[in-house]
């Protein structure tokens, strides 16, 4: 049951290229950079990404778009990311923008096997070309598919040698589901504990979601859009 591999290199060992990823993070909380310094060192090219955001230029999967390794990207918000726009406009980056909530509901629906479901959000606007269309308690749904992936790459507060993780604040908002709806989780984490250090009561993924896990190092703290207060 010990879970541990020695760090990031080993844990992305078999992510060949054309792999689908769910990435975790918001904003820029919870992204796993030690994850996607490995990617980027291992040259995994025609990656498909399921993230929330896309980073920064310089930073998380900007590094991804840096190298040239993204093929598509289904994201929800993406302003903060000159890269992934220009890569985006000239047609080299493959783009499907989904409303947030929904997004994460994909994600939820592929962990929990469901086949889908019908949400208002989107409805008669361009989110709803190509899908079915339905009038459920007298207004406009539309069908969205579940969302699965071969990884998850996720970041977390806590975890334990068998791979129960603790997540802390904004960096639990998409991470939890991800680790449900991939082949193989793999999580690095601010802080590996022995098994039975973490409340069990507290635990968000239990280890029965998690395949790989190891302690990061050297993260950084950017922020992603400074603003000051006047006098």
């Amino acid at each position: 049951m010990n879970k541990v591999v020695s760090g990031a290199v080993e844990a992305i060992r078999d992510i060949g290229d054309g792999a689908s990823i769910l990435m975790g993070g918001f904003g820029l909380c919870g992204i796993p950079e030690n994850l996607i310094q490995a990617l980027v060192e291992k040259g995994s090219k025609g990656l498909t990404v399921y993230s929330n955001n896309a980073g920064l230029g310089d930073f998380g999967i900007g590094l991804l778009l840096q190298a040239r390794q993204v093929r598509k990207m289904v994201s929800t918000y993406v302003g903060e990311n000159e890269l992934f726009e220009s890569q985006f406009l000239s047609g080299e980056l493959e783009v499907e923008l989904n409303p947030q909530g929904t997004l994460a509901e994909r994600i939820r629906a592929g962990g929990a096997g469901l086949g889908g479901f019908f949400t208002p959000t989107g409805a008669g606007t361009q989110i709803a070309e190509g899908k079915e269309s339905r009038i459920l308690e007298g207004k406009e749904m539309i069908f969205e598919k579940p969302l699965k992936a071969d990884f998850a790459i996720v970041r977390a507060w806590k975890g334990d040698k068998w791979g129960n993780l603790v997540f802390r604040k904004t960096a639990r908002n998409f991470s939890p589901m991800m680790c449900t709806a991939a082949r193989v989780t793999i999580a690095e984490v601010e802080n590996l504990v022995e098994v039975g250090e973490l409340d069990g009561d507290l635990i968000h993924v239990p280890s029965v979601y998690v395949n790989r896990i190891f302690k990061g190092t050297n993260y950084e703290k950017p922020i992603e859009r400074r603003t000051l207060r006047k006098g």
